[in-house]
């Protein structure tokens, strides 16, 4: 194989502030092969990726060698908002792209190509209902919507190379399948795919060459079957052996729900079941809207004190609930209610106490940071600025709270963009804790960490309840061992509820045939070691 059909890099160390973020990797990127990129948050793989890009943090050292393939390179990025323009509908920039892909045809003959070439990558990519969301703005679609939206711009873009970080994070269980065979269907076809991921059970059956990455450095490497049978480093060890293979029940904490007492009834289910706690916050015939196009209808849903759970295809309409809730998206009708009494539909209405008490954590938690200011100081803001706590003590507040999520030392004072996102995600988490809030509302906050650490912030949200048993917790998630956490779930399916109740009944004998395939489905690595 001629070396320039490869994508590589060779002893590539890239240091800023007097930190190496990337330490001697060197890595190459075969034509129709998959090379995986594992490792925790803040590992160096999200750097390594750009790197192939030559794109570097600002500032940055860098020594070694990136050797660049014939043909263009496409990103797929963790957090698709920060490449998608808010001021203007997706249609905008795939159609600039289709139509630059057909300059060379007769000008009768660009725009049926170009149409064509922009909904072949849309079906591509995995977006069957693209066509119906291209007017719709970056902030109307889900996170899952918008990797995908990426995705669609780098197959438009004739890439013969593709940087696939997270792809298959904050996706549900059957979208997940659809992309990791998608993947391997493109690799059939000759794309050279990097995949850096968390998601072993994808790599495990995706990948032709894997990488461990500790600290910047690799510290292990060979094919996926080897690495399960016999890894040879510790870390290896224990970044595979938390990886769940023997049943998510071995984390002590998958099976919550299924053990907790029956508070309700399920959607269509005529038992009779003691009587439910008074919600701290109710949703009454709730339907909201993205301009013209309906996106819930006529929601109820009642969130008492303890854990629930909201579960639902990407573009179900979860997110679009929460930021009801939160006061983030205030086209709709019907009622959110805290202590009985109405929230004022925005924010900007909500009083510092009502502010206080609803907090959201967002799944891209990077576009909810300021790249300029450090860390820890937004973090402490909240305390600052919703509980007039003086800001010496807000400081330490925020510092003990970050500690506790694992961010610690010299990391909470850096800026945003030397954090990994799911360092960032923690620290979302740490500066929602800090209003001391009555229900919080975490959307996908497990999906950027690697395996460890998702088990530590599983933990660490079981411990938060049994501190605050008056809190209430409403998990947005597409994974099973997250939503297992919670008392009560309920399912979202095209903006409609379609079941609810205990999760440990929901779990084990689902009624509606998409809480079966969201909670019960075969892991991803089956369908994609059929695809491969």
């Amino acid at each position: 194989m001629n070396a320039i059909d490869v994508a590589q890099v060779q002893d590539l160390r890239v240091e800023t502030g007097g930190r190496a973020l990337v330490d001697g990797v060197s890595l190459r990127v075969p034509p129709g092969q998959i090379t995986a990129l594992i490792g925790a948050s803040g590992s160096g793989k999200t750097t390594t990726g750009l790197a192939l890009l030559h794109e570097f943090p600002p500032g940055a050292t860098v020594t070694g060698e990136v050797r660049d393939p014939d043909g263009l390179i496409g990103y797929v990025p963790q957090h698709p908002a920060t490449v998608l323009n808010p001021a203007r509908p997706v249609a905008a920039l795939l159609r600039d792209i289709a139509r630059s892909r057909v300059r060379h045809l007769p000008r009768r003959a660009r725009r049926p190509a170009a149409r064509q070439h922009l909904l072949r990558a849309l079906d591509q990519a995995r977006l069957p209902d693209g066509e119906a969301l291209l007017h719709r703005f970056p902030h109307q679609l889900s996170g899952g919507q918008q990797q995908r939206i990426v995705l669609a711009q780098a197959l438009l873009s004739g890439a013969t190379t593709l940087v696939a970080d997270e792809p298959t994070t904050g996706q549900d269980a059957l979208t997940k399948r659809q992309i990791a065979g998608h993947l391997a269907a493109l690799a059939r076809q000759g794309l050279a795919i990097l995949l850096l991921s968390h998601d072993l059970g994808v790599v495990r059956a995706l990948a032709d060459e894997i990488h461990v990455l500790r600290a910047g450095r690799i510290v292990e490497s060979g094919p996926p079957e080897r690495l399960w049978r016999s890894p040879q480093h510790a870390w290896t060890r224990e970044l595979l052996t938390e990886a769940g293979t023997a049943g998510p029940s071995d984390d002590g904490l998958a099976h919550r729900g299924a053990t907790t007492p029956d508070t309700g009834t399920r959607h269509g289910d005529s038992r009779t079941a003691p009587a439910a706690p008074e919600p701290l916050l109710q949703v009454r015939a709730l339907t909201a809207r993205h301009g013209r196009s309906p996106v819930l209808h006529t929601v109820g849903l009642r969130l008492p004190p303890g854990c629930s759970a909201l579960v639902g295809r990407s573009g179900s309409g979860k997110t679009t609930l929460a930021r009801c809730l939160a006061g983030l998206h205030r086209t709709y009708d019907g009622e959110v209610l805290l202590d009985g009494a109405a929230l004022p539909r925005s924010l900007r209405d909500r009083t510092r106490e009502q502010l206080a008490a609803v907090q959201y954590v967002f799944q891209d938690a990077r576009a909810a940071f300021d790249a300029h200011r450090p860390v820890l100081d937004q973090v402490s803001r909240t305390a600052v600025r919703l509980r007039r706590v003086p800001a010496p003590e807000a400081l330490a507040d925020a510092e003990h709270t970050l500690s506790t999520l694992g961010l610690a030392g010299d990391l909470v004072r850096r800026k945003p963009p030397e954090l990994s996102g799911g360092e960032l995600q923690r620290a979302a988490l740490a500066r929602a804790l800090l209003a001391r809030p009555r229900v919080l509302i975490c959307d996908e906050i497990t999906s950027g960490l690697d395996t460890v650490a998702r088990r530590n912030l599983r933990a660490l949200l079981v411990r938060l309840l049994r501190a605050h048993p008056d809190l209430s917790l409403l998990l947005i998630t597409h994974d099973r061992d997250t939503a297992a956490l919670a008392t009560r779930t309920a399912v979202l399916d095209r903006g409609r509820l379609v079941e609810q109740g205990p999760t440990g009944q929901l779990l084990t004998d689902p009624q509606h045939p998409l809480t079966a395939a969201l909670l019960q489905a075969p892991p991803a690595a089956e369908a994609a070691t059929s695809a491969r």
